[in-house]
């Protein structure tokens, strides 16, 4: 007898991230299509990023570059090779009108409102990227926001706190190269296919648990914490949780995004306002953790609510599983 395949196991996965977005901007009236431009862009970018991670140390493209971003870090080879594939994969589309990366000193005007720029894109090229060496996972960050053509200045049309971000994802360049996006109406994870070159969506409607005895955070600047965070960690270490730190922002959230826990990067006493990036990193992931049922705070604040006032802003972050989250936030 024949076998007959499965129905649902055979096209429950065939829907691509195009369709899934064509089918986000479907609910809103008057759409014009310019959004699922914007994030087939940034597909299109990943796809490039992650051949290229793939083949860094065959092609010499490890190890540092020599010269330094703006925050006066070391950058990576694959830093500068993935900040210039973003930013020939966005510059062409008609309507973006600033483009701000953690690599550049200043926010890129490519058109104003007049011109037709209805949106900004701030990312984060290579996330982890110094953990290419030992081959780590490693991503992209990314924040889509709706530009004021009001606002002449391209720095301050971006400082828009974080509840005001259209989109929020990541890319992670790991076994798959996963693509994690949320549009405001939930969380949804899709795969890299090579053989069709399509990242097809593979979970919907993601939720993190609400609880999980599980912490994330670098320890070995645990005497240099606020004493709050101290004092949870004491508790965390008398209460029977684990922890998992893997050093790259995307790859320690997304375990957390599948499986709960909570990540920390508190303050220290050489980045006392905390180390990640308000804009490009903490907002989206912010975005992204809320979306999926988690919590996110910077200090005694959601995220979400802080009102940033420079590009390259830093914040502390504490994100993840919601009631993992109020245990470090009643100690702060």
């Amino acid at each position: 007898m024949p076998m007959v395949a499965d129905q649902s196991s055979s096209t429950s996965n065939l829907f691509s991230l195009q369709s899934h977005i064509l089918s986000e901007e479907s609910r809103h009236p008057g759409a014009s299509g310019d959004f699922s431009w914007i994030v087939s862009a940034i597909s299109l970018a990943g796809k490039a990023i992650a051949h290229r991670v793939r083949r860094a140390r065959l092609e010499g493209a490890l190890g540092e570059e020599g010269t330094s971003n703006v925050q006066g870090e070391s950058q990576q080879r694959m830093d500068v090779i993935a900040n210039e594939i973003l930013m020939r994969c966005l510059g062409s589309r008609a309507s973006i009108a600033v483009l701000a990366s953690e690599e550049d000193e200043e926010p890129t005007i490519l058109r104003r409102g007049h011109d037709g720029g209805k949106y900004c894109v701030l990312f984060d090229p290579l996330d982890g990227s110094s953990t290419l060496d030992t081959n780590g996972a490693i991503g992209t960050i990314f924040t889509i926001l709706r530009n004021d053509p009001l606002i002449e200045s391209a720095e301050r049309t971006v400082c828009q706190p974080g509840r005001q971000q259209v989109a929020a994802g990541y890319i992670l360049y790991g076994p798959s190269t996963a693509f994690v996006i949320t549009t405001g109406s939930g969380v949804d994870l899709f795969e890299l296919d090579p053989f069709v070159g399509s990242f097809i969506r593979v979970k919907q409607g993601l939720r993190i648990p609400p609880r999980k005895k599980v912490y994330s955070v670098n320890e070995a600047y645990s005497s240099s914490f606020p004493l709050g965070y101290r004092e949870y960690l004491e508790w965390a270490h008398h209460s029977g949780y684990s922890s998992r730190y893997i050093g790259s922002l995307v790859a320690d959230v997304h375990r957390i995004l599948i499986s709960g826990g909570v990540f920390l990067y508190p303050p220290t006493l050489t980045h006392p306002d905390g180390k990640l990036r308000l804009l490009y990193e903490a907002n989206p992931m912010a975005m992204i953790v809320e979306q999926a049922g988690g919590a996110s705070i910077s200090g005694a604040v959601a995220t979400l609510d802080v009102q940033p006032t420079k590009l390259h802003q830093r914040v502390p972050l504490v994100l993840g599983s919601r009631d993992e989250v109020d245990e470090v936030s009643r100690r702060l």
